[in-house]
């Protein structure tokens, strides 16, 4: 329950830019010891800063789901066709669900054997139409606002399958906090899949570097393959060479 709550104080905070604690007393109907205690953990994180009175967001406002098709289309489908050239036939792979991710099924040869764990309805809709993919669903709950079934009533669901690639989104990626997200039921999957695949590839387009939410999934030295739009940063670029992360962008294509 606590840890639900801190993940809604943190949004809330960056959904309103600055809050005051009065405000997020009201929000939550929790005393101000509470949210006191709340900012100090978040604080930690370094996605918030106390100012007068409250606090205020040193993220950059992160976009709901349900616009993030309308922020860097294009991108996130040069992201996609990249991915899909590092499927090949007969492997056991996962995509995650997201806006970015969900673009490698526009791009895989239309007759490729695979096999296919999601937990993204977009990617269940767009396979479903590929007769030689067997397709395997993850969670059991469907969450409307990201597209995307959550949560398992067995804890070892995930830990049955063997996963050669898994193809992951992340709502903010940083070097010190990794590949993050802030959905508990979401964190869950994300942090099984990672955890079976050979080898985990992070898609990711400019927007999301440097930003951290509530949950770590992956710390970035896990990842095998960043895959995004444009040159990373230099400090990134060092961080792929010292931990032997392949960096994949445009000029794959």
């Amino acid at each position: 329950m606590k840890e639900k709550r801190l993940q809604l104080v943190e949004e809330f905070i960056h959904e309103k830019g600055t809050a005051s604690l009065d405000e997020l007393c009201d929000h939550f109907q929790v005393s101000k010891n509470t949210i006191r205690r709340d900012i100090t953990k978040i604080l930690e994180k370094g996605t918030i800063q106390k100012v007068y009175g409250g606090v205020r967001s040193v993220t950059d406002r992160l976009v709901p789901f349900e616009n993030r098709d309308h922020a860097n289309q294009e991108e996130k489908r040069t992201i996609g066709q990249i991915a899909a050239t590092f499927i090949e036939e007969d492997e056991i792979i996962f995509i995650d669900s997201g806006t970015t991710t969900r673009n490698i099924i526009e791009f895989l040869p239309k007759n490729i054997n695979l096999t296919l764990l999601t937990n993204s309805l977009d990617i269940i809709n767009g396979a479903a139409l590929m007769e030689n993919i067997t397709l395997i669903i993850i969670g059991n709950n469907y969450k409307r606002n990201t597209k995307s079934f959550v949560g398992t009533d067995d804890s070892n669901t995930i830990d049955k399958y063997n996963v050669n690639k898994a193809f992951m989104a992340a709502t903010g990626v940083s070097i010190s906090h990794g590949l993050t997200n802030s959905d508990l039921l979401e964190y869950e999957i994300k942090k099984r899949i990672v955890a079976k695949a050979e080898d985990v590839f992070l898609l990711a387009d400019h927007s999301k570097y440097n930003k951290s939410t509530l949950l770590t999934y992956c710390p970035l030295k896990d990842v095998s393959t960043i895959v995004t739009e444009q040159p990373l940063s230099d400090e990134y670029t060092t961080f792929c060479t010292e931990n032997n992360i392949t960096i994949a962008d445009p000029n794959l294509l």
